[in-house]
């Protein structure tokens, strides 16, 4: 009678510590997070300060480095399967995280058709601005405009799902996260329309890499937030 006792508990035990293989696979989904905000950070403009001669990151769009004719179109359309990889991996881990919570699942949901909808940035580059001041606008500019406001929506909803899920900490983060974005990405789309017209943007470079990187922060700490709980004390308040 007391050996089958003792062996109940050892039975249960070996079956709870078959989670961290499950754990282990999450935490390396969620580093892809991480990788993806320091990439995405740092390849363009070092591509850009290599590749491109004339190109200036303070006056320039992101978009122009992979623009038709730019001389780093080819390496930056490399990147961008490789960048979606990242993101579809790191919505699935952030999706595995929200056991207990459905605004994290929501925001994995979301970071997960990011990184799909990515890959039609292959079908809609940029045209350059030599070719916009000739009055050329192809049908994939009409494209690429279009997958910049699914983006930004992607984007808002990602945050403020996230902000849901989190602590109060992250939540006031997270609104000044979302801030920055509708500040200097409606600068930058003021600039825009100047582009065809072949007029000055001195600072819309500036502006719309604020833009970018203020949500690619927001990115890597979601990241390591998660990285960082206990997969059993995910916030409850959002659960079903």
């Amino acid at each position: 009678m007391s050996t089958t006792l003792d062996r109940a508990p050892q039975t249960m035990d070996s079956h709870v510590v078959s989670g961290p293989p499950g754990v282990a696979l999450q935490k390396v989904l969620l580093g892809c997070g991480v990788l993806y905000a320091v990439s995405y950070t740092l390849i363009p403009d070092i591509a850009g300060a290599t590749g491109y001669a004339g190109y200036s990151p303070m006056s320039q769009a992101v978009s122009e480095l992979s623009a038709t004719g730019a001389p780093t179109r080819a390496f930056l359309t490399a990147m961008i399967p490789v960048w979606s990889i990242l993101m579809v991996a790191f919505g699935i881990g952030v999706w595995m995280s929200g056991r207990r919570s459905r605004a994290l699942r929501v925001t994995g949901a979301l970071l997960f058709a990011q990184g799909v909808v990515g890959t039609l940035w292959l079908a809609f580059p940029m045209t350059s601005r030599e070719e916009m001041v000739q009055g050329i606008t192809p049908a994939n500019d009409v494209g690429h405009i279009a997958l910049t406001v699914v983006t930004i929506v992607l984007i808002l909803s990602q945050i403020g799902f996230g902000a849901a899920a989190l602590g109060t900490w992250f939540r006031i983060y997270s609104a000044v996260t979302a801030t920055t974005i509708l500040v200097f990405g409606s600068l930058t789309g003021m600039d825009a329309p100047k582009v065809p017209r072949g007029e000055p943007t001195p600072w819309m470079g500036l502006f719309e890499r604020i833009n970018i990187w203020a949500w690619l922060l927001w990115i890597a700490v979601l990241a390591i937030t998660l990285l960082r709980t206990h997969p059993d004390r995910t916030d409850e308040r959002t659960n079903p």
